[in-house]
């Protein structure tokens, strides 16, 4: 399996090169040449797997350049009950990831935040941390991690590569923006090869930081930069498994369609779900649910795709999707362009110079149904709503964002239809808008009692990618 560049203009690679380049070289992100296509009799089979087993047997088809024993142990490793066992409801997660029913075969939520920062992007970050491992011992070489987060991805990545050889992470993350429980999570870690930096600004901010290094080929050669944010198609490929496991477990027969609500700021969970029902997983619809930042229902509603600055990015109680530049879109429109590196590079032209673009007359949007897409929106009033309802008719808390994806979900389903939302994180990550809809505070799990109270590493710098560059250089250089 080869890779290629949404913009057309890279050489194919392999797996694990693009496993530790994040962007591509000509700016794009990367895509398989070509989507693995799924048998029925491979569905059939698939369906009685364990967790680690379906990682395996999917992986599989993406990453041909690790031996198939070598890429198993690693999924055997770490898709484990250890791994993804946080008590909630005074009960051990019995299994990885489980469905939450709130209507017993109609509604339910696919649980994901068992891991250990209680979010779903443990589900992709403890694997990449395993790959990573595995790939710079087979080549003796070191990483310098530069990633940007909005809440959940930052502490995800940290708590996957804390203590792995070879291995830095300099994360970035918008200064007051996250809760406090993430920004504990976080800042509290006192690893030697984990280091926080807090910009002065949205998550957006970060993210063009983390691209304008990407880009400066130079020094990325010079200083090793890999990513791990879902720019990352390691990440995207291994959220693919979970859209199998809950279609899995949300169904009788491989006969049945499923519906999927995904909460999205960034566009890669979502990502995740288009390539599994590319790849033949009998998806019905992706419903995608944005926070107040709602570009992305923007677009799928009129075809315009109008990422706002800084100053038109809503701060809101749903911090994780405080997005603006949703980064994983290119990758969906190549696919929806026929995948056109030329004319993906034309509208991110627009898109890179702070402008828009707008497919609502092209030929390409008008065919956009038979992706499965649909897309609603959510504000704190909603929001408040939600929980208080989740709470009152099925004895269940959920968080803020997994709250944007029920409050879509409860307008938009198919009575025919099973639908599962894609449960985001624990509420105790967001205690202070679960105590305004509630009145109580969310229960924590065992350990995480008083994380806010913690000793707090971070440093606080300006949106500056000159200086964050020269931050990176002196550590790398000092050793």
């Amino acid at each position: 399996m080869r890779y290629i560049s949404t913009r057309g203009q890279s050489a194919p690679q392999s797996f694990c090169d693009i496993l530790l380049g994040g962007l591509a070289p000509d700016g794009g992100l990367y895509l398989p040449e070509r989507y693995p296509q799924i048998s029925r009799a491979e569905l059939d089979a698939w369906r009685t797997l364990s967790y680690a087993e379906l990682a395996f047997a999917i992986l599989s088809k993406f990453i041909d350049d690790i031996p198939a024993a070598d890429l198993k142990a690693i999924c055997d490793k770490t898709y484990t009950a250890e791994v993804y066992g946080y008590v909630r409801d005074g009960a051990k997660a019995s299994d990885i990831t489980p469905v939450h029913w709130l209507e017993p075969g109609k509604l339910g939520l696919l649980e994901l935040s068992n891991g250990p920062t209680l979010a779903f992007k443990d589900m992709a970050m403890q694997l990449l941390g395993n790959l990573f491992e595995y790939v710079l011992d087979k080549r003796g070489e070191q990483i310098n991690i530069l990633g940007a987060t909005s809440g959940d991805t930052g502490s995800a990545a940290e708590y996957a590569m804390r203590g792995k050889h070879g291995v830095r992470v300099f994360m970035l993350s918008p200064h007051g923006r996250m809760s406090a429980f993430q920004r504990a999570q976080m800042y509290s870690l006192q690893d030697d090869n984990i280091f926080n930096i807090a910009v002065r600004g949205m998550f957006d901010d970060a993210q063009d930081v983390v691209k304008a290094v990407s880009n400066d080929h130079a020094y990325k050669a010079k200083y090793k930069i890999g990513a791990v944010n879902s720019i990352n198609w390691g990440r995207v490929a291994a959220q693919v498994v979970y859209y199998f496991k809950g279609y899995f477990a949300g169904t009788g027969s491989n006969d049945e369609k499923l519906d999927f609500v995904v909460p999205s700021g960034n566009f890669g969970n979502i990502c995740a779900g288009h390539i599994a029902r590319q790849m033949g997983l009998p998806v019905g619809r992706l419903i995608l649910a944005t926070n107040e930042n709602d570009v992305l229902d923007e677009f799928f509603r009129t075809g315009v795709y109008r990422p706002r600055n800084t100053a038109e990015t809503h701060a809101t109680s749903s911090p994780s999707m405080d997005i603006s530049k949703a980064s994983n879109f290119e990758r969906f429109v190549f696919d929806l362009v026929g995948r056109d590196g030329a004319k993906v590079r034309e509208l991110w032209s627009k898109v890179d110079a702070g402008g828009a673009f707008d497919l609502s007359g092209s030929a390409e949007f008008a065919g956009i149904g038979q992706y499965g897409f649909t897309s609603g929106s959510s504000n704190h009033a909603d929001r408040l709503a939600t929980i208080r309802r989740a709470d009152t008719d099925y004895a269940t808390v959920v968080d803020t964002h997994t709250a944007d994806g029920l409050k879509v979900a409860l307008e938009q389903r198919d009575p025919t239809v099973t639908t599962l939302v894609l449960e985001t994180a624990q509420p105790a990550k967001f205690e202070e808008t679960i105590v305004e809809a509630l009145g109580r505070k969310p229960a924590r799990p065992a350990g995480l009692e008083n994380i806010e109270a913690l000793p707090q590493r971070v440093e606080v710098m300006d949106v500056d990618a000159d200086a964050i560059k020269a931050l990176i250089a002196r550590v790398v250089d000092a050793g």
